[in-house]
């Protein structure tokens, strides 16, 4: 098991041992209450339970992943539709960062793909105008005419829109590789 893992499942034994309830009949309780929206879990959790925000979280998205288990690719409902000419982009994104090694983590969301190894290194997913946006975490480095510096507070310091094959080039790449080294 990878850190991350361990993390998980030591934070799903101090839930257990907090509530006296297994984590499956948390999520049970949850996906009862027939909640449309992760924060409405959240809330309910953190009210009736008396958990804090993290531990309400976690619940909430295994309950919501057990929902979305019979979803085999994410990545299916982000293309679809008119966005379908974006996935083989996304897909040549996402291939060719997995060559830069077996440690990373694909972490789907709701509307895009976060690549993680220690911490969240990059983030992959359909945008406007048929293209994909390419954001990674890379503190300190000067933008370019590639990749654009995002304002403070966002989730990554610097994305990139990507309109076809050609552009999922080497220059992209050293970009991605250099947040990917910074996140080990």
């Amino acid at each position: 098991m990878g850190k991350m893992e361990d993390a998980r499942a030591t934070q799903i034994a101090n839930i257990e041992e907090r509530t006296g309830v297994s984590m499956q009949e948390l999520i049970t309780q949850v996906r009862a209450r027939g909640f449309a929206r992760h924060s409405e879990m959240v809330a309910m959790l953190k009210a009736e339970l008396g958990m804090g925000h993290g531990d309400a979280n976690l619940v909430a998205h295994l309950a919501r992943a057990d929902d979305d288990a019979d979803r085999a690719e994410p990545a299916d409902a982000w293309y679809d539709g008119a966005k379908a000419a974006q996935r083989p982009i996304h897909d040549a994104v996402v291939a060719r960062i997995a060559a830069f090694g077996d440690d990373i983590e694909h972490s789907p969301k709701k509307t895009y793909l976060s690549l993680r190894r220690a911490k969240q290194f990059a983030m992959v997913g359909p945008a406007a105008r048929g293209t994909v946006e390419v954001s990674i975490n890379l503190k300190g480095a000067e933008p370019d005419e590639r990749m654009q510096a995002v304002g403070p507070g966002k989730m990554c310091t610097h994305r990139t829109r990507i309109a076809s094959l050609d552009e999922v080039d080497d220059a992209l790449l050293d970009w991605v590789r250099r947040a990917y080294d910074a996140a080990g």
